[in-house]
């Protein structure tokens, strides 16, 4: 089981605007594909965006407090065989505890606000 007591879910700037009008985040194509949306620890976040993400502007991260916000997380191995956090329900947006517009770096990767991932 994890650890983690806050995940992180990058996503398009205009995906999580349209789940905050519907109050509800419903994932992404890849998501879809799954049958799960897909979050990482503030460990495993930094590689997510490197590998998922390079290139791609307009992107926010999302924090979930698990501890404010509990939720049916299913720590499954991926990556590695590292446990990631998957969520195989629609996320209500007010489970968010933050979120950060993220810019890219010089080679196209999202950088991430390090200092406060927990």
């Amino acid at each position: 089981m994890g650890k983690a007591t806050k995940i992180y879910k990058i996503c398009a700037q205009p995906e999580w605007d349209a789940a905050l009008k519907d109050g509800l985040y419903r994932g992404s194509a890849v998501d879809h594909e799954d049958g799960f949306i897909h979050f990482s620890t503030s460990s495993q976040a930094e590689e997510t965006a490197r590998k998922y993400f390079k290139h791609q502007d307009n992107l926010v991260l999302v924090e979930v407090d698990l501890q404010k916000s509990p939720l049916p997380i299913r720590w499954e191995p991926s990556r590695g065989g590292d446990l990631f956090p998957h969520l195989y329900e629609n996320l209500s947006t007010t489970c968010a505890s933050r979120t950060w517009a993220l810019r890219l770096d010089e080679d196209g990767v999202p950088i991430l606000p390090a200092d406060d991932l927990t």
